[in-house]
């Protein structure tokens, strides 16, 4: 499903001096995996995670998704791309807070290229993750650990293979942080691909393969048996 060959990134800094944050990443993610990329803040993780996500492209090397180079898309088709195929969850829930949690999550279905039910879709998303009873609140209204699920719940919204999900429990409790991983768990055990960035140990251990990385490079690849 996903292919990285020799992946850099390398940004300007002050218009002259060059940081190279991702130094030939290789990296094959087949269907179905749950992946916990690991590092601290600053390693590379979120760049990587850009690039996976079409948010970015790579300063060199390839990246296929599902056999197509990512690399040499223009800025449309990476939008599709984005649309259909990658559902993306931040740690920040980045939810329009005068919208109610069904507005929200209906977001995505705008830039939808097929005829869909959008307040179908929505709310189906919403039961989901469990908050059927809360589709009509506003995000002030929901706990932090809701919000989270109203963000995981719009990133499903489009049906996507993918989910990407950066850093998701760095802003709850450790009870909320629990209720959003049980509720990946099962996403993945329907068979979606979960990529999921994080620092803290007890996050990425609740994966089945944890990759870690330093200095812009996978230091290791760990597989476990799924929890």
């Amino acid at each position: 499903m996903i292919a990285l060959r020799g992946i850099t990134k390398t940004y300007r800094k002050d218009g002259a001096l060059e940081v190279q944050v991702l130094k030939g990443i290789d990296l094959d993610i087949q269907p179905g995996e749950f992946v916990a990329i690991m590092a601290p803040s600053g390693m590379g993780k979120s760049t990587l995670m850009n690039i996976i996500g079409c948010l970015d492209k790579p300063s060199a090397g390839q990246y296929l998704l599902d056999t197509i180079a990512v690399d040499s898309m223009d800025d449309d088709d990476l939008s599709r791309t984005r649309n259909k195929k990658i559902g993306f969850v931040f740690q920040s829930f980045n939810l329009l807070p005068k919208l109610t949690a069904l507005a929200n999550v209906e977001l995505p279905l705008v830039y939808a290229v097929d005829d869909v039910d959008m307040k179908a879709n929505a709310t189906t998303a919403l039961n989901a993750v469990g908050l059927g009873d809360r589709i009509n609140h506003l995000p002030s209204e929901l706990s932090g650990g809701q919000q989270q699920r109203v963000a995981i719940a719009r990133a499903l919204v489009n049906n996507p293979a993918i989910i990407l999900a950066d850093e998701p429990t760095g802003n709850l409790d450790s009870v909320a942080s629990e209720e959003v991983m049980n509720i990946f768990k099962q996403l993945n055990r329907d068979g979606r691909t979960i990529i999921l960035v994080t620092h803290e140990p007890d996050v990425a251990g609740q994966a089945a393969r944890t990759i870690w990385m330093k200095d812009g490079k996978i230091l290791s690849d760990e597989r476990r048996a799924a929890l």
